[in-house]
């Protein structure tokens, strides 16, 4: 999701105005190690950061690995007794601690009625090049996400490759005042392409609604560039905000967001297609009631070494610096979750 690249991939500018509480010193690294819960997943490992993030964890004194269990690398070490002691009491908020895209870190209090996703991420094999899972009853596949900023995309070798679906930017909204729609200039030829390679298919629209009718106008104009075009895999609803520029979707809250997303959704499932929701950590925290969108899987984006999310998601973008044969340049990695 190429527009993305100008925002950094996340929904982050709304980190600015909302009020969220940062991991922030020995004291409170130490505080939260304390309290680790058995179903929460939290990275296991060095954040994957650039120098210039470093640098300003550095400057705050804020401990890199703020989220490691100083006992293990795997939430499985926790013993029984303490799991039981952690969980003896249901009505106590659990808090999970989690890193944005920009090295900060953030606490929530996990929503004990959304779903949680039962993914057994000790299993996972994630190297920055290769990825791999099996858990016995789940497995995955991989795939990749383009817009017309990949160019001209070799998608045999994409294919040879070993990624068996994509997802392509079929529409955006311009950030700008005016919020013109517009559809991907090379979205017919990377579906041409992607289908004789035999690659499964889906799309998503980058939204910049701030409304339920720009919403709906967006769903429908994504109908309209298909015209019934079958896909094998979903619609996905994209809401971006636009960190380093002004956007239209600055002044927007949670709950409207919620509200174009379920229009979105429906206008597209009324339609015969498979509606999705393109989310993140952020967004999942603090922004989109979860609670209310439950009936649409999610396309959720982490390039963390192991998702931080505890709720469940259908697809995973776990980087947006692939290097794939037949693409020249970086490209956004997927993989999706599929029972066995």
């Amino acid at each position: 999701m190429k527009q993305r690249k100008r925002a950094h991939r996340f929904f982050v500018l709304f980190c600015l105005s909302l009020t969220l509480l940062s991991g922030c010193g020995k004291q409170e690294s130490e505080q939260v190690t304390k309290q680790t819960y058995p179903e929460v997943t939290i990275p296991t490992h060095e954040p994957i950061l650039k120098p210039e993030q470093k640098k300003k964890m550095e400057s705050q004194q804020m401990p890199i690995n703020t989220a490691v269990s100083e006992n293990a690398s795997s939430r499985k070490e926790v013993s029984q007794n303490e799991a039981s002691e952690m969980t003896e009491d249901a009505s106590t908020p659990r808090k999970l601690h989690y890193i944005d895209a920009w090295g900060e870190w953030h606490d929530t209090i996990i929503n004990e009625n959304v779903e949680k996703h039962v993914y057994d991420f000790t299993l996972l094999q994630n190297d920055g090049k290769t990825i791999s899972y099996d858990d016995g009853v789940y497995t995955i596949r991989k795939g990749i996400d383009v817009s017309h900023h990949q160019g001209e995309i070799d998608w045999q070798k994409v294919r040879d490759a070993g990624y068996e679906f994509a997802f392509l930017r079929i529409a955006y909204r311009g950030y700008g005042e005016e919020g013109t729609l517009n559809k991907d200039r090379n979205f017919d030829v990377y579906l041409e392409g992607a289908r004789a390679a035999g690659m499964d298919v889906g799309v998503y629209m980058f939204s910049q609604a701030v409304n339920e009718a720009e919403a709906k106008e967006e769903a429908e104009y994504v109908l309209k560039i298909l015209q019934g075009t079958a896909l094998e895999l979903p619609v996905v609803y994209d809401p971006e905000s636009i960190r380093d520029d002004v956007a239209r979707t600055d002044s927007v809250s949670g709950e409207q967001f919620t509200r174009n997303t379920i229009v979105f959704c429906d206008t597209i499932q009324a339609a015969g297609y498979e509606p999705m929701i393109y989310s993140n950590m952020i967004w999942e925290a603090e922004l989109l009631d979860l609670e209310k969108l439950s009936n649409y899987p999610i396309w959720y984006a982490d390039y963390e070494k192991i998702p931080q999310t505890p709720y469940h998601f259908s697809y995973w973008q776990y980087t947006s610096d692939g290097n794939v044969p037949g693409i020249a340049g970086r490209v956004d990695l997927d993989v999706q979750f599929l029972r066995k």
